[in-house]
């Protein structure tokens, strides 16, 4: 008894709970900390606390404008909880190198305003607590490490196709980074014949992201980007028999042709506001890869046909928040 009283002393904000607590769930609890997260993206973010793990206690929305609007929200409601642990999970893309004075900040992005924003040297310094960041996609895929899809997995990665396309890629356990992260998203993939679509990219045209991203299908079908839905992305999107899911499905499947034989991965989520809801695209997705890898060597064809290869994210829409959440508790940890 009197161990269970001086555990719940030592773990701030429990005293109330009386012995009676769980000894393991209080032990969980004061291993991991509170984490606080920010998942910011194109169109929305997402300010969330976890006090166990995987699991999302609070959780805040806000619209993604311009920085200095939306940092200040974002403090508003960070201001007003308690955490041991704070992980920013960003679209990218991110100055990561953490010998440069500029860490930690957004580099040339296609995001208006945003280029040289500061997150985490502006909420680093505002909390005091260890902070970590990482773009969203790498975030997710640590989510999904920890508590997804991707549990017990040492390389796999997690593709998000919503307002862009991004690319997080776990190695040994690590999110993959050299001169900077990746930007899979970007790469140049071969075209259908016939397709002239020229692409959306303002850096690239017909990059990934430039054919197959939410606005890229909105422009194929022949809309604007303004009107968007509750995930992020234009709002006009092709009907499901729409000839241009097709091209979709060839063009998101040749970039995963590239992951697959670059890193050899265990599994591929892919998760974003395109293919939420949209779970016809998984088995097309599939066949197409496979049919692209041709059964060369590992990359037999039955491995790739199953969901336990491709498909959304065990998380399902929470593996973005629980991303930051995850950033956080690395950073804790180290």
């Amino acid at each position: 008894m009197a161990m269970g009283t001086v555990l719940i002393a030592c773990v701030p904000g429990y005293a109330t709970l009386g012995v009676a607590a769980p000894l393991l769930v209080l032990l969980g609890r004061l291993l991991q900390g509170f984490s606080a997260g920010v998942e910011l993206g194109g169109t929305k973010c997402m300010v969330v606390l976890s006090r166990e793990p995987g699991r999302i206690a609070e959780e805040r929305r806000i619209a993604t404008t311009g920085p200095r609007e939306t940092l200040a929200a974002i403090e508003r409601v960070l201001d007003g909880w308690r955490f041991d642990a704070l992980g920013i999970a960003s679209f990218g893309p991110l100055e990561l190198d953490r010998g440069r004075a500029d860490y930690g900040s957004l580099a040339a992005t296609p995001k208006p305003g945003w280029a040289g924003t500061g997150l985490y040297p502006r909420l680093h310094a505002r909390y005091g607590v260890p902070t970590g960041i990482e773009t969203d996609v790498a975030g997710a895929a640590m989510a999904e490490q920890r508590w997804g899809a991707a549990r017990g997995m040492r390389t796999h990665g997690y593709v998000t196709v919503g307002t862009g396309v991004g690319v997080g890629m776990i190695v040994d356990g690590r999110a993959l980074f050299g001169i900077g992260h990746g930007e899979a998203g970007h790469m140049r993939i071969p075209r259908v014949a016939g397709d002239r679509f020229p692409g959306i990219c303002s850096f690239h045209g017909d990059c990934v992201e430039g054919l197959v991203s939410g606005p890229a299908m909105a422009a194929r079908a022949g809309h604007g980007p303004d009107a968007r839905s509750s995930a992020g992305v234009p709002s006009a999107m092709p009907e499901s028999g729409d000839p241009s899911w097709r091209l979709f499905v060839h063009d998101l499947a040749a970039m995963l042709h590239n992951l697959a034989l670059a890193f050899a991965p265990e599994r591929i989520a892919i998760g974003g506001g395109v293919v939420e809801h949209r779970d016809w695209l998984f088995p097309m997705l599939r066949a197409e890869l496979a049919d692209s890898l041709g059964g060369y060597g590992a990359f037999a064809h039955a491995q790739w046909e199953a969901n336990a290869r491709i498909g959304p994210p065990g998380l399902g829409p929470a593996a973005g928040p629980l991303g930051a959440i995850a950033v956080g508790l690395n950073a804790l940890a180290q």
